[in-house]
């Protein structure tokens, strides 16, 4: 993890800790370094709702023609349309500027390679360089040299028909809710499932730059539950600000999450025959509960670290052909590179028709057990993770909980903080253990 480059792209808030100036440096960059591997060089450049995204948009692209590469926007779309298009069209790289889930006043530039992938940390360390004056100053175009901007609507519009394409069923007669946070997905979800046959009716569709996740969208999921359950709903599917990742509501208003829809999907592709090595793969954050289920079934798993990249490293690895995250990110390897919102909600709902039955009926296989989350926050989280009564704290309540929970202590990425998680039959039983470590990293002093 680099200075500025984190799991997934640069991110923070907009002319305060990423800026205009930081943008424009970052996209003369990738202009003079791929333009050198191919003289006609192509960027595709999209972007989420925000007010700032317009301003990232224009220097972005005002750096890479500045040094003779040309840009095709595809305005306002999905990250995950963003990697489809740079994996079909053969562009050499892309850029998507978006801050997720996070409020509108943050913002993000994320980079996808020409595999539709997240972009090799090999050449964000080389932009981190250029950011920091490491690295020479990189010569502008001149004349006929300069590059050339071309507004790129078709290539949304080819995604769109392709996410049309992969569903085996009609929706028709299903009622579906679409929670689409403001952000990303307002422009290419709901014509999707309409001209699936569903009765689609959406909630949280009119961004105006600042509205963003407010209150919408899968981190917020509450109003679309309220929604499903008050309009008789089958289903409801909620995205996040640049729609690489779902959450789905079943027809009692209860959260299907992300490990209950690898479980759902899991099921279905190990019962055709098109799971993979009949291996899912996941992160540590899943519940325990999924990894029981999968046993019952004979599906196996793989566990990577956090982080929807670590996930699909692992499928290229191993061509395994699912993977995901508890917050939603799921990767259909057959379809995308990289999590998608809209396709999971497709490929959830053709499992809820090729079934024949309900998606709350689908998930309950799945018991997730209570779990208990605590970010601690101290002055030196690698002193902290090697001390030996942590540690030692650590092997007492493994043994304690055994076949029945887990614990998983973690250092942050990111930040100064030792992440407490524990799973258990009973919540009492996680807030008793996460207190028992957490008493011992007071004692020992590491509390800022």
């Amino acid at each position: 993890m680099g200075k500025y480059f984190g799991t997934d792209g640069f991110r923070g808030e907009a002319n305060v800790s990423l800026t205009a100036d930081q943008a424009f440096k970052i996209g003369k960059f990738l202009g003079y370094y791929y333009s050198k591997k191919n003289k006609n060089c192509k960027v595709l450049i999209g972007k989420d709702t925000r007010r700032s995204s317009y301003m990232f948009e224009y220097a972005i692209a005002a750096g890479i023609t500045s040094t003779g590469a040309d840009v095709y926007l595809l305005h306002v779309t999905s990250t995950p349309s963003v990697s489809y298009v740079v994996r079909t069209e053969q562009f050499d790289v892309g850029v998507m500027i978006s801050a997720s889930h996070n409020v509108y006043s943050d913002n993000g530039i994320k980079l996808i390679n020409s595999n539709g992938e997240k972009l090799e940390e090999s050449v964000t360390d080389m932009i981190e360089d250029y950011l920091d004056g490491k690295i020479p100053e990189v010569p502008y175009a001149t004349k006929t040299d300069i590059g050339r901007t071309v507004d790129y609507f078709a290539g949304r519009n080819r995604y769109i028909g392709y996410l049309i394409s992969i569903p085996m069923n009609s929706f028709k007669g299903k009622k579906v809710a679409l929670d689409l946070a403001n952000g990303s997905a307002f422009q290419i979800a709901k014509g999707v499932f309409d001209a699936l046959g569903a009765e689609t009716y959406v909630i949280n569709n009119t961004p105006n730059g600042a509205n963003i996740n407010d209150n919408a969208g899968s981190t917020h999921i509450e109003g679309l539950q309220k929604y499903v359950i008050e309009n008789k709903m089958d289903v409801g599917f909620a995205y996040d600000g640049d729609a690489d990742r779902c959450l789905a509501v079943d027809e009692n208003g209860n959260i299907v999450d992300g490990d209950k829809i690898l479980y759902i999907c899991g099921k279905l592709m190990h019962e055709e025959g098109k799971l993979k090595k009949d291996t899912v793969v996941t992160t540590v954050m899943s519940n325990l509960g999924l990894y029981k289920a999968f046993d019952k079934i004979g599906i196996k798993y793989e566990k990577t670290a956090v982080g929807d990249k670590n996930v699909q490293a692992s499928i290229a690895l191993n061509d395994y052909s699912l993977g995901g995250e508890q917050s939603g990110h799921i990767i259909f390897a057959k379809h995308a590179n990289t999590g998608d919102g809209v396709l999971t909600s497709l490929k959830l709902m053709d499992a809820v028709i090729s079934k024949k039955n309900t998606l709350g009926e689908l998930a309950k296989d799945v018991e997730l057990y209570p779990q208990s989350l605590k970010n601690v926050k101290v002055s030196d989280k690698i002193k902290c993770m090697e001390d030996k009564d942590v540690l030692k704290v650590k092997d007492e309540v493994d043994a304690a909980l055994g076949n029945d929970g887990r614990l998983l202590l973690r250092a942050s990425g990111t930040e100064n903080v030792v992440r407490i998680m524990i799973e258990a039959t009973d919540l009492k039983i996680c807030d008793k253990y996460t207190k028992m470590i957490e008493d011992v990293i007071i004692k020992k002093g590491y509390i800022v």
